[in-house]
């Protein structure tokens, strides 16, 4: 296993769209500091400001980078024809995947929180002795948020692993993705309450506060997740994506 993991690590750093995607969810630190720059300025104007912090407003691009990265894994291989030798060097497809799993949870899983504490510690020292609303609180306050995030990024990499295994299309895999962090939670506002709101709590975008122990907003009413629970939900969603992807995988030829 420890060989496997370790030709996952050399194939996963030796792909240029490796190093975009990190570059991509990177950019959340230098949107950070634009927008951090912006609102000290309005501060400057008007007295005060509430302000979205960076870390939260940026998110998204982070998750949908890394997510790519997670799709890319094992779509490249489809691509190249490559998985044919992979899957004559390692002949168990379920190591192959589990492999895959553990080698782009920890890739994602550090970049993640790199980039949000960068860019949470970057943002608040550009803030300093501005009135703005996200530099009230000390770290030790956000860190549950912070780290909620970067589970959710984690989350959202291997459901592209996951997605990507059982389409084998990185177009396909990216575009579900897209759909389960943003074209559903928009789906979901119509429904009619209180199904609405009852849906709403168990999708992506929405577990994060609760991991963190926030209320949801007042749309959304208080949250009916415990963080436990809501870590729970967040875990549920890779598990899946990465079960439909082992099951195709072993039933299918390369």
């Amino acid at each position: 296993m420890k060989a496997v993991m370790s030709s996952e690590w050399l194939k996963l750093r030796s792909l240029p769209s490796t190093y975009q995607a990190m570059g991509a969810a990177a950019l959340m630190v230098v949107l950070g500091m634009a927008w951090t720059f912006y609102v000290s300025g309005l501060a400057d104007q008007r007295g005060s400001l509430r302000a979205a912090a960076p870390e939260e407003g940026f998110l998204p691009l982070v998750q949908i980078s890394l997510s790519v990265l997670g799709v890319l894994a094992i779509t490249n291989e489809y691509s190249t024809g490559m998985i044919r030798t992979s899957l004559i060097v390692v002949p168990s497809r379920s190591t192959l995947l589990l492999a895959k799993t553990i080698i782009v949870g920890l890739v994602t899983l550090v970049a993640a929180n790199v980039i949000l504490l960068l860019t949470y510690s970057v943002s608040r020292l550009i803030a300093d002795g501005h009135s703005l609303g996200f530099n009230t609180t000390p770290l030790t306050d956000d860190l549950p948020i912070l780290l909620a995030s970067g589970l959710s990024v984690t989350a959202l990499a291997l459901v592209g692993l996951g997605l990507g295994t059982a389409v084998r299309s990185t177009a396909a895999a990216v575009g579900s993705v897209v759909a389960v962090l943003f074209v559903l939670p928009g789906v979901v506002n119509y429904l009619p309450p209180p199904w609405n709101s009852r849906i709403a709590t168990f999708l992506l975008p929405n577990l994060v506060p609760q991991m963190a122990g926030e209320r949801l907003s007042t749309r959304l009413g208080d949250g009916l997740l415990s963080p436990w629970a809501a870590l729970a939900v967040l875990v549920a969603y890779p598990v899946v994506a990465l079960a439909i992807g082992h099951h195709i995988l072993r039933r299918r030829e390369a």
